[in-house]
């Protein structure tokens, strides 16, 4: 048995599964997820990796929930990184109109950094990427040099490719919506140690 970590890119997650279900399916539980994923192997850290919803209140909330849900119901294994999102004011030239627009940040470092770090003390056999984001593929390649023993797969998100992630590890594939559908949340977690529920959220049913 081997011991993999995984590193989840919310972003790049998040809209390829809204792409391909819209809403069904993003009461995910990484930590499920990546046990179907890697059925021989002990998962012994995840980290989701995301950033704070700006400007809208009611996703902000949802959120949130969905967060506290994924740390109670996986304690010890799983942690939330944080990025942040940058508003940005855009202008079209055409027709004069501006319009805010949000660009998220700090989630590819954040991704490389923790890649390094498990590269550099190597107590895990496996690291499961799910991102195809190429912009990973520098942070990958030094991994390999840290750490030539180290096995790092991609895990395409739905509707996801990136060719050179996948010339750089050909063992890279596309999560299943089977395997998506399979690993979801409970409706109602409870935190168990404070007691605290949390619920799915009507609009993501």
């Amino acid at each position: 048995m081997g011991r993999t970590a995984v590193l989840v890119d919310g972003f790049n997650l998040y809209h390829g599964m809204k792409k391909q279900r819209g809403r069904r399916h993003l009461w995910l539980d990484h930590v499920a997820l990546a046990s179907r994923l890697r059925r021989r192997d002990q998962i012994v850290d995840v980290r989701y990796f995301t950033a704070p919803v700006l400007d809208d209140a009611a996703a902000a909330g949802r959120q949130q929930t969905y967060l506290e849900a994924l740390k109670a119901h996986n304690p010890g294994v799983l942690t939330v990184v944080e990025g942040r999102y940058q508003r940005k004011r855009m202008h079209c030239h055409a027709c004069g109109t501006y319009w805010i627009s949000y660009e998220e940040k700090e989630t590819d470092v954040n991704i490389a950094v923790a890649l390094m770090e498990i590269a550099a003390l190597p107590t895990v056999d496996t690291v499961l990427v799910v991102s195809a984001d190429s912009d990973l593929c520098p942070a990958v390649r030094s991994a390999r040099r840290v750490n030539p023993q180290l096995t790092i797969v991609p895990a395409f998100p739905p509707h996801r490719r990136s060719g050179e992630l996948r010339a750089l590890l050909p063992s890279a594939f596309t999560i299943s919506e089977t395997k998506l559908r399979q690993s979801q949340l409970p409706p109602v977690v409870t935190d168990p140690v404070t007691g605290a529920k949390y619920l799915r959220p009507a609009y993501w049913q």
